[in-house]
Parts: structure tokens; sequence; C-alpha cells
């Protein structure tokens, strides 16, 4: 659906997106990561047509978006992280303006408005002001601007910034319900949203793409051996004096937590589950065993492993 071929954006001497390349298949969800000023949000301006492009060329479904701008623009919505909105209008009017500067036909626009308010739980609020929305609200009427043309693209930027953990809750079950429909590409400093939302994500760090894959690929490959905690109910230094040096593994740290249990911080740079293993231990060493976690990198430890120096 989107195809972008050494894409580069330069103002002036400055480089803000270096050639970088990547492809977003029909249906799915990406999530688009990098420190404030790594590129993204220029990127997006880019395939929205906001900009054009220094060097390269993006195609969407198909067409160049210098050569077909006006095309390009009918397939994507578009909701930037400053969401414009009047805010002297009241919800209806304000979306019937935008579907009529969208071109939808007018004999349309009722059931538009009356879809978007169904997706986005905007019933309650078509006849207010915006002045005089939450900033939920506010945000959710960003995206049923973004959706009212029924665009196959959807590219959203910093959709949750503002929002109440409550909020946030209520904006990411809607964009996955919309990403079961439309090609996304998500902008977010929330790593927990990427997690849970996205089908695959791309990491942008001073204008070059430095990672590309699902959440669980980029976690397992960017994983440096693995902790386990290992907790038990026994003499400590009993269960220390076997764990020393025992097939690979180091003791990276030692909790009393309690009277009668320890908690052991295990790593390795073993990549086969130690759990079966320490279960077995704990079994034929007569232990009771409290607790059994394996620790993986989380999507927090890819990006800063990939943005900091």
């Amino acid at each position: 659906m989107i195809e972008v071929n050494g894409l580069s954006k330069r103002y002036g001497a400055e480089r803000a997106v270096d050639n970088i390349s990547f492809q977003v298949q029909t249906g799915e969800v990406l999530g688009f990561l990098g420190p404030n000023g790594a590129g993204k949000t220029t990127t997006m301006k880019v395939i929205t047509c906001y900009l054009p492009p220094s060097g390269g060329s993006i195609k969407v479904d198909g067409l160049d978006v210098q050569t077909h701008s006006l095309d390009v623009r009918h397939k994507i919505g578009y909701l930037p992280e400053n969401t414009p909105l009047y805010q002297e209008m009241t919800t209806y009017d304000y979306l019937t303006f935008v579907a009529a500067m969208r071109g939808v036909d007018p004999a349309h626009r009722p059931s538009r408005i009356a879809a978007m308010a169904d997706v986005c739980g905007l019933e309650t609020v078509l006849t207010k002001r915006i002045d005089a929305l939450s900033k939920g609200f506010r945000q959710r009427v960003g995206l049923a601007q973004a959706m009212i043309h029924n665009p196959p693209i959807l590219i959203l930027d910093e959709p949750t910034t503002g929002l109440d953990p409550n909020q946030i809750v209520e904006i990411r079950e809607l964009i996955k319900n919309i990403g079961k429909e439309k090609t996304v590409i998500l902008s977010t400093h929330i790593l927990s949203e990427v997690q849970m939302s996205c089908d695959r994500v791309l990491i942008i760090h001073k204008g070059k793409l430095v990672a590309d894959g699902t959440p669980q690929d980029l976690q397992e490959s960017y994983s440096s051996g693995q902790r386990v905690r290992f907790g038990v109910q026994t003499d400590p230094e009993t269960v220390q004096s076997v764990l020393s040096g025992w097939n690979g593994i180091q003791i990276a740290g030692v909790e009393r937590v309690g009277e009668d249990e320890t908690l052991f911080t295990l790593t390795t740079d073993r990549k086969d589950d130690l759990r079966p293993e320490l279960f077995s231990l704990a079994v034929s060493e007569g232990w009771t065993m409290t607790e059994l976690l394996r620790e993986q990198a989380n999507l927090e430890d890819v990006f800063r492993h990939l943005t900091t120096e």
C-alpha cells in the first residue's frame, strides 16, 4: 500500500531524513518510533504530500506522491500531532465542513457523519462546541475527520498526546478496531501502545532507519541472553552454592523476601529457556519454589539500545 524508496528530506544543510526505505502492506498497523527530532513527523508529512521529498520516491497504492499528489491525498486520512479543529464549531458542523472539503457527496454526508460518530463514540457530543469537549473527545473528533472520506490509509502522529490513562485505553482500542479494516501508520512515544497495537515497528534515529520488524522479533534480536527471577524458601547459602557456576549461569542478585524466602536474579548468555532446568533442580533438591520468571528485553530496552550512543 505504501512504498518508500531512498527517501531523503533536507532543510537547508540539515538532513532530517536520510535515505530510508520501507514498505507498508495493506491492512498492516505500523508503529513508527524515534526520539524527538529523529525525522518521524517529516516522513509522515512527505507521505501525506504536505512536504515534497528532497530525494527518493514514495508511492501510495501505486501512485507517486509528486506526480499524483491530489489522488494520493484522497487515499489518506491524516491526524497530525496538533489536532486541526475549529474550536468554535459544533462537532457535527465541523465534520460536515471536513466532509465537504474532502469531496464527500452531499447525499452521503449525513450517513458518513453518523458512521464516524458510531465508530469514534461521538454520538453524545455531536451538538456540542468543540471548545467544550474534553481532550479525549477532541482526539476522537480528530480521528473522525481523518476517516470521514473513508480512506484506505490512516496516518496518526502522536494520537494519544495529553490524554489521561483511561482516555489512552479508549483511543488504543479505537485504533486497534480501525486497524482491522485500514492500513495504519502510528507514531507515538508510548511504547506500550506500540507493543499492544502494532503488527510491525520501524525505529528511526537521526534520520536513518535503524530497525524494522515485529515487536517480538525486535525484542528477541536485541536481547543479550536472559534474566530469570528464581524464588525459593530454603537456606540461601545452600542455593547459592549449588547455582554458582551451574550450567553457565551467573548470580546477578540475591534479595531476602520476608523471613524464609530468597529471590535470586540469574543471568546467562544461553538462548534456551532456563526455567525447565531450574524447576527440575528445585524438585531434585527439595526446595520450595515461590517464583520462576523469565525476563526478556522489552520494546523500551530495544529503543534505548538503538537510539542512544
